[in-house]
C-alpha cells in the first residue's frame, strides 16, 4: 500500500540556462532567479515581482514577465493556472506529482500517490489509451475539528 509522500524538489541551474539561451543576467535577472530559487510556494508574478522590487527597486514587472516566459520556454519552470486565479510558477525538478490547492488560503500542496498512478494507468489501460501526460489538481479546504 502505498502513502502519500510530500514531493521532493530540486533546483534547476537558472542562470546558466539563461545564458544557454543567449540571454544576459543582469542584477535584476539575478534577484528575480534568487527570489524564485528561495520561494517555498508556487509564487505568481506579481508575487515575484513585489519581492524583487523591495530589493531592487529598479526592476519592472515586464523584466519579471520576459525572465518567467524565458524560463519556461527552456523547460527549467511550469506554469499553472490553478482555478481562476493568476499563472503560478514552480520549478520543473524532473519528478512528477499533483497538488492539492486550499481554495480558502491558495497554498499549494504538492504530493505523490503510487495508488493515484497505478488507478489513472489502470483505468486509461481499460479504455485502451497510455497515458503521456497527466496533471491532477485537487482543490479544498481544512477539515473543521468536530
Amino acid at each position: 500500500m502505498s502513502t502519500l509522500q510530500p514531493s521532493p524538489a530540486t533546483t534547476p541551474d537558472y542562470e546558466t540556462l539563461l545564458r544557454e539561451a543567449g540571454v544576459r543576467i543582469t542584477r535584476p535577472r539575478r534577484t528575480i532567479l534568487a527570489i524564485l530559487r528561495d520561494h517555498p510556494n508556487h509564487p505568481d508574478a506579481l508575487e515575484i515581482f513585489r519581492s524583487a522590487s523591495a530589493v531592487d527597486p529598479s526592476i519592472s514587472l515586464s523584466t519579471v514577465y520576459r525572465t518567467m516566459r524565458l524560463l519556461e520556454e527552456k523547460g527549467a519552470i511550469h506554469r499553472h493556472a490553478f482555478g481562476n486565479g493568476p499563472s503560478r510558477f514552480e520549478q520543473a525538478d524532473g519528478e512528477h506529482h499533483d497538488h492539492l490547492i486550499d481554495i480558502d488560503t491558495g497554498d499549494v500542496i504538492e504530493f505523490s500517490s503510487e495508488r493515484i498512478e497505478a488507478l489513472q494507468d489502470e483505468i486509461a489501460r481499460s479504455l485502451g489509451y497510455e497515458i503521456v501526460f497527466h496533471r491532477l489538481e485537487l482543490y479544498g479546504r481544512k477539515r473543521t475539528k468536530g
